[in-house]
């Protein structure tokens, strides 16, 4: 995994960057180090690194505002690194494209297995100029998967990353029930160490905006199992 493997440590505590980068170089990494929030976001737009250790609280630009800006233009794989462990941080971290959370203190073999899943997906710039004519339908629903765009009859519905992911993988298997394993591997990433809570949060948002907005029932709950949507 460490071969050849540039990770960027963007935290501003001196003290745990400098044993989180004399960790990776024992495992074989090379490393960086940057404790300023804007000058962190630049040289991720304009360096070659293969992953992002990204702590949220930081001088002059957050974390959050870093992972939100970059995900604009790249997927370089990101883990949020932070203090906070409320279900809802979590949360906001993922939707706006973090492929993981750690909270510290943490283990170092459990920040390396984690890093082992995100580099593992495959990193390609975002082209906005991309189109496709490719729609996914349930009931007056329609998706753009492209321009990531959803309809109910002739309303726009704005979700989030993340919802609208969870919303376009419930479509494609409309009608088998999912468990909350199948969709944290699919939507959060294959091997994603998270907790099963996420998915729950994620589908009271989605039922939030669809079910509950527009008095149609999409989203059903199979006790013990997961969840399924239907025509």
């Amino acid at each position: 995994m460490a071969e050849g493997k540039k990770i960027f440590i963007v935290e501003d505590e001196r003290r745990i960057a400098r044993f989180l980068q004399m960790e990776l170089e024992h495992a074989g990494f090379v490393t960086e180090v940057e404790e300023n929030g804007r000058r962190a976001y630049e040289r991720i737009i304009q360096g070659d690194f293969d992953l992002v250790l990204l702590d949220i609280m930081l001088p002059e630009m957050d974390g959050l505002t870093i992972c939100r800006k970059v995900r604009e233009l790249s997927d370089i794989p990101i883990i949020m690194l932070t203090a906070r462990d409320e279900i809802d941080d979590k949360v906001q971290g993922l939707d706006i494209g973090a492929d993981d959370y750690v909270t510290k203190p943490f283990a170092i073999p459990e920040l390396f297995a984690r890093m082992r899943v995100a580099l593992r997906k495959p990193v390609k710039a975002v082209d906005p100029a991309e189109e496709s004519n490719e729609e996914l339908k349930l009931k007056n629903i329609t998706m753009n998967i492209t321009r990531r765009e959803v309809m109910v009859d002739d309303t726009g519905v704005e979700l989030t990353k993340k919802e609208f992911d969870l919303l376009e993988y419930l479509i494609r298997n409309k009608r088998n029930v999912l468990t909350r394993d199948q969709i944290l591997s699919q939507v959060w990433g294959y091997d994603y160490m998270g907790d099963t809570n996420v998915v729950d949060v994620y589908i009271r948002y989605l039922r939030a905006k669809l079910d509950d907005k527009f008095n149609e029932k999409y989203i059903y709950t199979m006790r013990g199992v997961g969840y399924v949507v239907k025509d």
